[in-house]
């Protein structure tokens, strides 16, 4: 039997149990391996109940009584009496129904949580339960070592006792992993083998083993994603870029006619990517640009370079009415002897072959548009730069069939995104890039006043609404949710129309939701924006780039529902035209309002913010699922700076040493290029 042996190979895999395990896709001893428990449970500390007290507790016990009610639409609440002979304690859950049925039985559990006094009473709220039958068997829990318990996945009705007695079967194998790393990085940093730390991962013998064996798999996670980043950018710098010489000239006049002055992020950035420019390979550079801080003056800037040294420009956008908001700021700002095109699906019939026909003769300096421009009949004559808005909105091959529209040389990338990345995050990700940031926010913007509301305190915020609308503003209303439903308390669509007409009777109001056609959602906005309605009641799809400077107000029902990140946003779609704006997060209830509410509240700092962001939710939100493929980390945090750091010290030294830089590709390609696609960014 090797790693590749089927799992039906293995002794105690009869064909029920083998049929699970394929179901659940794990189809050989490889695959279980790498199938890491959810979490662990360390029980090295178990009190009876004659001697709790308050702080972090694990005991074992038997519900003796369990009830459910509803304190309304959406929360429940179980409560148990929980017993240990003569010994009794009180637990609760909020929203976990099923505990009531799986406490409803005379099986004995193990509980963990907080034992405190809270409510008016002692009790012990949402406690972990583990199974008996989860718990290795042959163990007593008596406060002897060996008795950090991993706990798996339910998958398919795949057991954690039935996993654990077919990894105890391969522990010999397990011995026989292949290493991962190059040996002198394991050393250099000390690090346990990879066959060591998958062992103390399925079978921790001890808190020290378990915490080396995860800083093990952690380091390896993160070796694989930045030197996948850091091959791409040996790649992006043997090819052969467009060298363009800077027109400050060109620059100095525009900056000096604008009725604003730059900032001094403005002018920084834009002599970085002036710079980039001259050099022998493409530019592949990330704007980091937080709500209003003028990413699309410094794209401008860019682009004059380009067209004063002979070559054109693209710049694509997610969305028509965001492709038409950069097409009308281009226009403002640049010169009539710089011609500008706009195409997208709406661009038709001999509107549109005549501006295909003048993209391909180079009449067309710049051309502006949605995902429409990626089509193959789309040919510049020499296309020198691909600018793209919010990056993440687009995957990896519409940005390679970007590129690839100028067949001599590659085109230099500027990729912009709105969502303030942490610096951990685009460190790890973004290894193969050139990070700018614009911090600083033109001195016309004010910050906007926001504020915590509880849903029994409304009034005042319906009253000042009121107050804007009637001195010709508009507001936003946000909801998580299009229809009504009966088990869930969420704000939504379909409920908040009827209370919104009757709320603010008089004034018009428009709705917008993902359900809706694209060119539906473009209509609804385009009125917002010519003042037809007065209040847009939408879900999440106006969070990015949607320009209203009229808008002074936004309501974000449900507030405590979406993350932090996504949360500043939508904050920041109001209070673009320079005036006092307001955000209001209203609560779902009368709870103490969460720890990332109160910190949205007090800063405006989006990166600030989304360094929380990442501490509170992890990096799924704010990168990987927007791209072609996720991290899917089990180990590692992209918020460990300093694990980070010692990953990219060992990358650099590995790249350093040829022969075994290359050795190590060749052994792992596989892994690699799936990293490869995620991270890539040209």
């Amino acid at each position: 039997m090797d790693l590749y042996s089927s799992l039906d190979k293995i002794k105690g895999v009869g064909e029920k149990t083998y049929q699970k395990f394929k179901d659940a896709g794990i189809n050989s001893v490889s695959d279980i391996l790498k199938f890491y428990p959810r979490k662990y449970e360390d029980l090295s500390s178990i009190t009876s109940l004659k001697d709790i007290t308050p702080g972090k507790v694990i005991f074992k016990a038997i519900a003796e009584s369990v009830s459910i009610k509803r304190v309304r639409r959406g929360m429940t609440i179980v409560e148990a009496t929980l017993i240990d002979g003569d010994n009794k304690v009180k637990a609760i859950w909020f929203n976990q129904p099923y505990r009531l049925k799986q406490l409803s039985s005379d099986e004995e559990f193990y509980f963990s949580g907080i034992f405190e006094f809270k409510y008016n009473k002692y009790q012990i709220i949402n406690p972990s339960i583990v199974k008996r039958e989860e718990l290795p068997k042959g163990q007593n829990f008596k406060g002897e070592s060996g008795e950090i318990v991993p706990i798996y996945r339910q998958k398919k009705g795949l057991k954690t006792d039935t996993i654990r007695k077919i990894l105890a079967e391969l522990k010999p194998l397990i011995k026989m992993l292949p290493e991962t790393l190059p040996e002198k990085i394991i050393k250099r940093e000390k690090l346990v083998s990879r066959s060591e730390a998958v062992e103390n991962i399925h079978f921790p013998k001890s808190g020290e083993d378990f915490n080396k064996a995860f800083r093990r798999l952690a380091f390896e996670e993160i070796f694989e994603i930045i030197l996948a980043s850091k091959i791409n950018k040996i790649k992006n710098q043997k090819l052969k870029g467009i060298y363009i010489n800077p027109s400050l000239d060109e620059v100095k006049s525009i900056v000096d006619n604008l009725p604003f002055n730059l900032t001094n992020s403005q002018r920084l950035v834009t002599w970085e990517i002036m710079q980039d420019m001259k050099k022998e390979f493409p530019m592949n550079r990330l704007l980091q640009g937080d709500v209003g801080a003028g990413k699309t003056m410094v794209a401008i800037l860019s682009a004059i370079n380009i067209v004063k040294n002979g070559y054109q420009v693209t710049v694509v956008a997610p969305t028509e009415i965001l492709a038409t908001q950069l097409a009308e700021n281009f226009s403002k700002i640049l010169t009539n002897d710089i011609s500008i095109g706009f195409l997208s699906a709406n661009v038709k019939g001999k509107k549109r072959s005549l501006l295909l026909d003048n993209v391909k003769n180079g009449n067309i300096n710049i051309l502006i548009g949605t995902h429409a421009i990626l089509t193959p009949n789309i040919e510049f004559k020499n296309l020198g730069l691909v600018i793209i808005d919010e990056q993440h909105r687009f995957g990896v091959k519409q940005r390679q069939e970007l590129l690839k529209k100028n067949s001599d040389r590659m085109p230099h990338l500027l990729t912009m995104t709105a969502t303030p990345i942490p610096r951990s995050l685009y460190l790890t990700l973004f290894g193969d890039l050139s990070v700018s940031i614009l911090k600083e926010k033109p001195k016309n913007r004010k910050p906007t006043t926001t504020s915590l509301i509880s849903p029994n305190s409304r009034k005042p915020m319906v009253n000042k609404i009121k107050e804007e609308l009637k001195q010709g503003k508009q507001a936003f209303v946000i909801v998580p949710a299009i229809l009504d439903n009966d088990n869930t308390d969420l704000k939504n669509i379909e409920a908040e129309t009827t209370r919104l007409k009757a709320e603010f009777k008089g004034y018009s109001i428009g709705f917008l939701h993902g359900k809706m056609s694209s060119l539906e959602k473009d209509v609804q906005m385009q009125k917002f924006l010519n003042k037809e309605y007065h209040i847009l009641l939408s879900t999440t799809v106006i969070e990015v780039g949607i320009d209203v400077p009229n808008a002074s107000v936004i309501v974000i029902e449900n507030a405590d529902r979406f993350g932090l990140a996504q949360l500043h946003q939508l904050r920041g779609r109001v209070g673009r035209g320079g005036d006092e704006s307001y955000c209001y997060l209203v609560m779902s209830n009368s709870n103490k309002p969460p720890e990332r509410l109160k910190e949205l509240a007090e800063t405006d700092d989006g990166f600030k913010l989304a360094e929380k962001d990442l501490e509170l939710r992890g990096a799924g939100e704010i990168y990987g699922k927007a791209q072609s493929g996720e991290l899917n980390l089990e180990f590692a945090s992209l918020g460990d700076m300093e694990l980070i750091a010692k990953v990219q010290n060992a990358v650099d030294w590995l790249s350093e040493n040829e022969e075994l830089f290359d050795e190590y590709i060749k052994n792992n390609r596989e892994d690699l290029r799936r990293y490869q696609m995620l991270t890539i960014l040209n």
